[in-house]
């Protein structure tokens, strides 16, 4: 077992552990984004299934997670929840699925540590039907001027090797604006205090669309 996969088997081991109090703070908002959804859903990186109880009843749900230890908790979730998922192991940067052929893509806490963020923007746009919607929440760099952003840079490097690649620095909303999607609704927003380090506190949330 190398260094880099035993660090993938501690993070699923201890995900849940770890954002359990986070995840149950934002569910209801959460669920306004992802609730309305319909047709074909694709998650990026979903992890161990956080997000399958938002889901809306008769969506097709397919599951794009690199990390293997993540799929057997998801799974288990699944099966509790009766919900029908379809799990790739995949790189979000070559998603395996035919252009124009998703309804929507969501992604949670995950464009954080995607090592080509723009390449992944790209293949999101693709594999959307037109008017396809990408559901987006994810922690950020904090705004210019702001003393944190100084703070973020400096973790950057420590933050990747405990969090299983996520960059704590990355200007995700910027990124989202100008991949050349035909509309973006983004609203940005704090995590709530005592579920979230500082640094990871700055968040965004919205809809792009196809």
């Amino acid at each position: 077992m190398g260094l880099g996969d035993l660090r993938r088997r501690l993070f699923a081991r201890y995900y849940d552990r770890v954002t359990a109090g986070y995840e149950a703070e934002v569910r209801d908002r959460k669920r306004r984004l992802i609730g309305p959804l319909e047709g074909t859903v694709v998650e990026l990186g979903p992890g161990t299934g956080w997000n399958l109880s938002l889901l809306a009843p008769g969506v097709r749900w397919i599951g794009v997670e690199p990390n293997e230890h993540m799929h057997a908790p998801l799974r288990e979730k699944a099966r509790e929840l009766g919900v029908n998922v379809e799990l790739h192991k995949a790189d979000a940067a070559h998603l395996p699925f035919e252009d124009g052929s998703v309804d929507a893509i969501v992604s949670t806490l995950v464009l954080c540590s995607v090592p080509d963020l723009p390449a992944v923007l790209a293949e999101v746009r693709r594999v959307l039907k037109p008017g396809g919607r990408f559901v987006f929440w994810e922690h950020v760099l904090a705004p210019k001027g702001a003393m944190l952003r100084g703070t973020q840079h400096a973790l950057t490097p420590i933050w990747r090797l405990y969090a299983d690649g996520c960059r704590c620095n990355r200007d995700t909303g910027s990124a989202i604006q100008s991949a050349g999607f035909t509309q973006v609704e983004l609203e940005a927003f704090e995590a709530p205090r005592g579920f979230a380090p500082s640094w990871i506190r700055p968040h965004i949330a919205g809809t792009a669309t196809a």
